[in-house]
């Protein structure tokens, strides 16, 4: 079994609090991880670049001049690429419906393999609460001191359950809790630093951070999602 030392806001060690062998020793193919971070990336991506080809082009149709004994090449309509506001040829255009889906098995073999090597490395630690009774920047930047953090670090706290019930199905779900309120407004000046529910916890944001911070009911929350 082994143990992660647990900490409260300002930096004071509590204890150690224990992890499921299955989570520290994840392990999982290079290329589906590879997969999972490149789904990802391409959905977000907006696809917003959009030019118009000649057929879309409102114009005049006139001949910009007549076709013969002027000792120039012939040209149909102002509508044509070589015309300044006619149409764009090969350049970018709407993509419709652009989504790539990500397999739920796979996500979550990722993540787990992703907190493992997290684990591994010891760049995981957790903390009791992140309740704050006032947002305090300087609070949060001494307990990243304290424990000699980066300041790329990722925040994840557990969510306050809530279920919806239509018919004979029940749907449980996870939504941000006020008790993470003042600490999430405490770290929005923090270069680097972010943060995310347990639940909606992403491996690109996993990757991206040199540390991870989890609150003691984010620990529990993720080991009872991944398991």
């Amino acid at each position: 079994m082994t143990n992660l030392k647990k900490y409260n806001l300002t930096g004071k060690e509590l204890g150690n609090v224990s992890v499921e062998p299955w989570l520290v020793e994840a392990e999982v193919n290079s290329q589906l991880v590879k997969d999972y971070i490149v789904a990802i990336r391409n959905n977000l991506r907006q696809w917003n670049a959009h030019t118009k080809t000649r057929s879309e082009v409102v114009h005049t149709t006139k001949k910009p001049h007549p076709q013969k004994g002027g000792g120039r090449a012939r040209q149909g309509s102002l509508v044509s690429p070589q015309y300044r506001g006619g149409g764009r040829v090969h350049a970018p255009r709407h993509k419709e419906d652009q989504h790539v889906k990500i397999n739920k098995k796979e996500k979550k073999a990722a993540i787990r393999a992703l907190i493992a090597e997290k684990i591994r490395e010891g760049n995981i630690v957790v903390v009791d609460d992140t309740a704050m009774k006032e947002p305090k920047t300087k609070a949060v930047v001494d307990f990243l001191k304290a424990l000699k953090l980066n300041k790329n670090t990722l925040f994840v706290g557990e969510g306050t359950w809530g279920e919806i019930e239509v018919e004979d199905f029940k749907h449980r779900f996870s939504e941000p809790s006020e008790n993470h309120e003042n600490f999430v407004k405490s770290i929005r000046n923090i270069p680097g630093a972010c943060f995310s529910l347990a639940t909606n916890l992403s491996g690109l944001g996993i990757l991206k951070a040199r540390n991870l911070v989890v609150s003691e009911g984010a620990l529990k929350e993720l080991t009872e999602w991944l398991s």
